[in-house]
């Protein structure tokens, strides 16, 4: 028996997702768990696996066409099934009502309809027969006009607006309202030159939302702070000799990540959320790090990042950040952030504002580190200065509360003794 293979939900909040590709025909035999079509959400591209074990019969969606949670996407049944290729849409359902005896069909809208003529039963009035459209009708009863006493001038006796006194209207058949349909015209240019149009979609469609609902919602406000992280580049450089024959490389952000922990078990305000009336203050540490995309940017997750070393952060980084540039991240590994880094000074920039992400309390935004003259013991130095933007919402905590936390951070940086190195 055919089976309907129905867009099922992916993640906590999609609704609707984008068919990227599809990796089998109708004709085609496929096994349970085969993945069948690539999908792109709001959140990530994901793969879904065949249901059962059988012989696609139809796809009801073309690639880059939007499909919705709930919609049909494929059919599957047995070899010997058959189904027609001609529709692909599932035709929309009417609607229908359920009563206690069973399901009765919506009677259509009225319309302007001749019964056919009857003989009266003796003792019975026939009904007054009235043609008139159901938008007259309306306007009719709208201005208390009976119009069981208004002989129509139209065919077979219709009513037109000239006969209920309308103004303006010839005595011409009512015809029925044909909605029309909407075009969008997309122009290639405006007053001043040619433009291109980018739809808003996908990933980037989730940031915009994400945003506006973070800036909408929290009182977000961003101080700023100099780090002088000379001492860690030079632990750094050593520490990337020392791992060359593995062939890794340490970058600064798993340490930045190590010391945000640490600065943030002194100070556990920034890593909460506020729900109803209640700050909710996590008790552990997941560390969003922003990764940016063709797409736009996304937010992998390391979980737990309090027990892992900074040789494990700094490999789950580069793991996840290529599951992101791939479109293969798992939805699961985007989700569940209690702070998050942005490390735009990689591309370029000092300072910054960035934005919470929806459900936190702070974000951390690193600057470019440069190299910049200080006043050390009453002598000029040069120093590798790091600039960090640290956005918080004021709602949950106050001016005071973020600056300690940068001080404590300061400290962790600027005195790279005081981090747990665990390089395994």
């Amino acid at each position: 028996m055919p089976f309907d293979f129905k867009f099922p939900d992916v993640g906590e909040g999609i609704t609707e997702g984008e068919i990227v590709k599809w990796l089998v025909k109708p004709g085609d035999m496929v096994k349970e768990d085969q993945t069948i079509v690539q999908v792109e959400t709001d959140k990530a591209v994901v793969d879904l696996p065949s249901p059962k074990t059988g012989k696609i019969l139809k796809l009801y969606f073309k690639e880059g066409e939007t499909i919705k949670v709930g919609q049909t996407l494929v059919t599957i049944g047995e070899p010997s099934d058959t189904i027609s290729q001609k529709q692909t849409r599932q035709p929309e359902q009417q609607p229908i009502s359920t009563s206690v005896v069973g399901q009765l069909e919506e009677a259509p809208e009225e319309s302007a309809i001749e019964l056919p003529h009857a003989e009266p039963m003796r003792g019975i009035q026939p009904l007054q027969r009235v043609l008139i459209s159901p938008a007259l009708r309306k306007q009719a009863k709208e201005k208390n006009i009976n119009v069981t006493a208004i002989k129509g001038s139209g065919p077979s006796g219709l009513i037109t607006k000239k006969d209920i006194g309308f103004s303006g209207e010839s005595p011409q058949p009512e015809q029925p309202e044909i909605p029309q349909q909407k075009i969008l015209v997309q122009r290639k240019y405006d007053q001043y030159g040619y433009v291109e149009h980018m739809p808003l979609k996908g990933i980037r469609k989730t940031i915009a939302r994400n945003m506006l609902k973070s800036v909408t919602e929290a009182a977000q406000v961003t101080a700023m702070e100099d780090i002088n992280v000379s001492r860690l580049a030079k632990i750094r450089e050593q520490e990337n000799k020392n791992l060359e024959k593995q062939n890794i490389k340490l970058t600064f952000l798993p340490f930045i990540a190590k010391a945000i922990i640490a600065a943030l078990k002194e100070n556990p305000i920034l890593n909460s959320s506020l729900v109803n009336e209640d700050i909710l203050i996590k008790k552990y540490f997941n560390i969003g790090i922003a990764v940016e995309t063709e797409l736009g940017l996304m937010v992998p997750v390391i979980k737990r990042a309090e027990d892992k070393s900074i040789l494990q952060i700094a490999q789950e980084i580069s793991h996840l950040a290529e599951q992101c540039r791939t479109r293969k991240i798992d939805i699961m590994d985007l989700q569940g952030s209690t702070f998050t880094i942005t490390n735009y000074g990689s591309i370029g920039g000092n300072y910054g504002t960035p934005i919470i992400n929806p459900g936190e309390a702070a974000i951390l935004g690193l600057g470019r580190i440069t190299d910049q003259p200080i006043v050390e013991q009453g002598k000029i130095k040069t120093a590798k200065i790091l600039p960090v933007s640290l956005t918080f919402d004021h709602r949950i905590l106050d001016g005071a509360q973020a600056a300690r936390f940068l001080e404590s951070l300061k400290l962790y940086l600027e005195d790279p003794d005081h981090l747990l190195l665990e390089l395994k």
